[in-house]
């Protein structure tokens, strides 16, 4: 048997945080004469929104209207590319991780690449702050015919604001399929003691900024010289079966910028979003 007691005065019933949650997904195909990239499909809802700047190549731009994520929050995003269309996906601006004593934020994205069709998958910085806690995962199914470009970057902390990340978790999955076949599968995670993690030489050593690289295009082993040259010695390259892979480590968000951009606009085939530039 329950029995409601009566409430003392002046107690106030705990509230319950609330939680941002989003979604998007779009389609985009080839219309009209000269098969220019049009969207075809789009659901929205809740705090991500998707707008479509007006320039030459087609292109989606995500915004998280809650300002960023805390312990709870969750976004899904997900694209698709037709045959023979060709789409840049970015972000507003840098998605900012705050501090959570509860559960991790949640962002899923999905993409699918058909033959002959071109993605350039290019959010911003991620910024995660002391006690930010993140799960984050990725996945692609793409065309051998395709032509792919991901990155996702992640920075510990504004170097300028005097902030340092001790504490906290990232977890970070990619998965990436041709023609069904998984040609990648590459996980990060980051424990909660990150500061002791991140230092050791092995890992970051000094650098408090990171970011990795995907692309898939006919051009081959060809690049790797030219992209090498680009990182530096703080980042290398490789290549293997029509894909290849980057990583790029930095003391601090504007000195990855400085090596990201100029890789990344070597790498894309299709421009880089106009966001992206230094």
């Amino acid at each position: 048997m329950l029995i409601d007691l009566p409430r003392e005065a002046g107690d106030v019933p705990p509230m319950r945080a609330q939680r941002a949650h989003g979604e998007a997904r779009a389609t985009f195909g080839p219309t009209g004469p000269r098969s220019e990239t049009r969207l075809r499909h789009l659901h929205q809802a809740g705090a991500l929104k998707l707008r479509f700047p007006r320039v030459a190549k087609a292109e989606a731009v995500l915004i998280n209207t809650a300002g960023g994520l805390t312990g709870g929050d969750a976004l899904r995003q997900s694209f698709e590319v037709e045959p023979s269309a060709a789409l840049r996906v970015t972000t507003q601006a840098c998605e900012r991780i705050y501090r959570s004593t509860g559960p991790d934020a949640r962002v899923t994205t999905r993409l699918t690449v058909a033959p002959n069709a071109a993605l350039s998958y290019l959010p911003q910085e991620t910024i995660l702050f002391d006690g930010g806690r993140l799960s984050r995962s990725l996945d692609v199914d793409a065309a051998f015919s395709s032509r792919l470009l991901l990155c996702e970057s992640v920075v510990l902390g504004r170097q300028a604001m005097g902030e340092s990340v001790t504490t906290g978790a990232l977890r970070d999955r990619w998965r990436v399929r041709r023609e069904g076949q998984l040609i990648l599968a590459d996980d990060l995670k980051l424990g909660s003691d990150i500061a002791e993690l991140t230092g050791r030489n092995a890992s970051l050593g000094a650098a408090r900024a990171f970011a990795t690289v995907f692309w898939q295009d006919e051009r081959g082993e060809g690049v790797l010289p030219a992209l090498r040259e680009v990182l530096g010695p703080e980042g290398g390259a490789s290549h293997l079966d029509g894909f290849g892979m980057a990583r790029l480590v930095a003391p601090s968000y504007y000195a990855l910028r400085k090596r990201l951009v100029p890789a990344l606009a070597l790498l894309s085939q299709v421009g880089l979003p106009r966001v992206w530039s230094l």
